[in-house]
């Protein structure tokens, strides 16, 4: 389990995921069905993006989305 306490924490655990695939953005993209535009803006941190399209390129890379309360 990877904490994510950012758009940078998720940029560095998605990059690293797709690397250690030996997977190109362009790879990813055409694997999730999302662009390759949208893996570099991920991959960047950027912090806005798409939910549907996030979790597409996180199933894609075996990772997952979850959501846990903080104690």
């Amino acid at each position: 389990l990877t904490p994510i306490g950012d758009a940078v924490d998720l940029a560095h655990t998605v990059e690293t995921r797709r690397k250690a695939m030996g997977l190109t953005q362009l790879d990813a993209a055409e694997l999730s069905g999302v662009s390759e535009r949208f893996v570099r803006a991920v991959e960047a941190g950027k912090g806005s993006v798409q939910l549907d399209k996030l979790c597409a390129l996180l199933d894609a890379l075996g990772l997952e989305l979850s959501v846990a309360v903080k104690r």
